[in-house]
């Protein structure tokens, strides 16, 4: 059966499938988790003014999503270029 099976060449797509099927869409759900504003405090069962962001949330957000961003334009680029 080895004879028809190219191993190498599976692993390198089930590897490309893993980090593009499952590591893409973490990514992106990392980042709309750290952008989402800490909950409010309720004291003396009256709401508080809610909780700024932080930077590194904020910084941490903006290279999640911006390495999304950047990694379906490179997609889009190769298609549209005629890659297959």
């Amino acid at each position: 059966m080895s004879d028809f099976i190219e191993w190498g060449a599976l692993a390198q797509v089930a590897v490309a499938g893993l980090v593009v099927g499952a590591g893409i869409p973490a990514l992106f759900a990392l980042g709309l988790r750290l952008l989402t504003q800490p909950a409010a405090a309720v004291a003396d069962g009256a709401p508080q003014a809610p909780a700024r962001r932080s930077m590194p949330r904020m910084v941490g957000a903006t290279l999640c999503l911006g390495v999304v961003v950047g990694v379906l334009a490179l997609g889009l680029t190769f298609l549209v270029s005629g890659g297959h």
